[in-house]
């Protein structure tokens, strides 16, 4: 009797939709999950086109994706849509600026980022896993979230490189004021959605407006409380940043522009790389073979301590599982911009004030690009050269790739490193997490998993 093939079990996947959908439906469903208005299409054509209110194209053509972010750059400026979401949180900070306010900014800040600064941050990430890992083990053997481990986790180091010294920095404040914008401030509007002033009141924004300037108060006493007693030790990100010039005009941030890039820092440093450990321990919990040879990587690295910035370079396959769940989960599943200019996209006319979507949650598990797209298989990216760099755009790319993905990667190769050296982790029967977007792809429901000592 010949073998039957059962089919072939693949982690949580977000139903993506099949049907045209009007702006009324659209936007409630927006409001839930942004996931849910990428058509199936999209990871099987190279673009998709429809109206919503205005006309929209979701393109995931490696080709006419690098046209939108590097060889049109300028024609193609965040949406209005993105803008009004984080304006209220960051300014005009890095994020969001324009043109010449964002190229002097981005002058200013990029040598914060350099290898060596981060490596002299390094320390920091190595005790916060340290503290997490130690947390884990105290709290037995019974199932914890993961994912309310790594937004601590994240948030602890953020704070210490941001912030270090001191006690003018209130923590809890600062975190629960950027819990309550992702949560309520993030849905899209019914404004948002059909261009109204940014003067028009969002409920949302409203909602959350106290928590955002009691957040910035907090920020500026902190600026201004390191400007009065200078750096002491290692340089922390708020201390490059003081000292950062714009090589060309010679211009340095003033307190209200370095509050909103350090909150955007804050913001997108620990939100991000903690729902990218959250989804990386989710996926090693789903296959115990990756979770086992992680394991034995590490362990041969690390013996009985915590991985530090040294050891980063000898994690393969640590950083590959990393890589893996950006693509299966990219913290920014969907990026919007706005032609400002008549175009044409594999072949479609794109019309000036017309919107233009990288839908990077499709991109990333496009059949076109990817071998059996939804599975989770590491090894894709033991040879990083076979990957064309425009189809796989978790930290996005062109001038405006995100300025701290050395950062981000450095910190999650430690942090999981040091989490499988030292605990076996299994999934809660009945407990998958469901892939949902407001502003980024977080697990609904929290990442459940059973860890016991290795």
């Amino acid at each position: 009797m010949p073998a039957i093939a059962l089919p072939q079990r693949l982690p949580v996947r977000a139903a993506l939709v099949n049907e045209v959908w009007g702006l009324w439906k659209s936007l409630s469903v927006a409001r839930t999950n942004l996931l849910r208005i990428i058509p199936e299409a999209a990871t099987s054509q190279p673009i998709v086109s429809g109206r919503t209110g205005k006309r929209w194209h979701m393109v995931m053509d490696p080709g006419a994706i690098r046209h939108i972010l590097l060889d049109r750059l300028e024609d193609y400026p965040k949406s209005l849509v993105t803008k009004n979401l984080l304006k209220p949180a960051i300014g005009e900070s890095l994020f969001i600026a324009e043109g010449a306010h964002w190229r002097w900014q981005r002058r200013t800040a990029a040598p914060v980022f350099t290898h060596r600064n981060m490596m002299n941050l390094a320390p920091i990430m190595t005790r916060a896993a340290e503290r997490a890992t130690e947390r884990v083990a105290t709290a037995g053997p019974r199932a914890v979230n993961f994912l309310d481990e790594m937004v601590t986790t994240t948030f602890d180091v953020i704070a210490d490189v941001t912030f270090s010294g001191g006690d003018t920095f209130d923590r809890d404040a600062v975190h629960h004021a950027i819990d309550d914008y992702i949560s309520e401030a993030g849905k899209i509007s019914l404004f948002d959605v059909l261009g109204a002033p940014d003067w028009v009141p969002r409920p949302g924004r409203v909602m959350s407006g106290q928590a955002m300037r009691d957040m910035k108060v907090v920020a500026d006493r902190a600026i201004d409380e390191r400007a009065a007693r200078g750096p002491e030790g290692v340089p922390d990100l708020l201390d490059l940043l003081m000292a950062g010039e714009d090589p060309k005009s010679g211009r340095r941030m003033n307190t209200s522009e370095m509050r909103d890039n350090l909150l955007t820092f804050i913001v997108a440093g620990h939100e991000t790389t903690a729902l990218t450990l959250a989804w990386s321990m989710y996926l090693v919990a789903f296959d115990q073979d990756v979770q086992d040879a992680a394991r034995a990587e590490a362990q041969s690295v690390l013996g009985d301590r915590a991985a530090t910035g040294a050891d980063v370079e000898d994690l393969p396959l640590i950083r590959q599982i990393i890589d893996e769940a950006l693509r299966l989960y990219p913290p920014a599943g969907i990026v919007s911009r706005t032609a400002m200019a008549d175009d044409v996209l594999c072949g479609r006319e794109v019309r000036k004030g017309d919107t233009v979507m990288l839908p990077i949650y499709a991109l990333h598990r496009s059949h076109l690009h990817w071998d059996d797209p939804d599975a989770f298989r590491p090894s894709r990216f033991a040879d990083r050269k076979a990957i064309d760099r425009y189809a796989y755009l978790p930290f996005g790319d062109g001038p405006r790739i995100c300025i701290g993905a050395s950062f981000a990667l450095q910190e999650a190769v430690i942090i999981l490193a040091t989490m499988l050296a030292r605990f076996r982790v299994r999934p809660v029967p009945g407990r998958d997490p469901d892939p949902v977007m407001i502003l980024t792809v977080r697990p609904e429901g929290g990442v459940w998993l059973m860890a016991e000592p290795a």
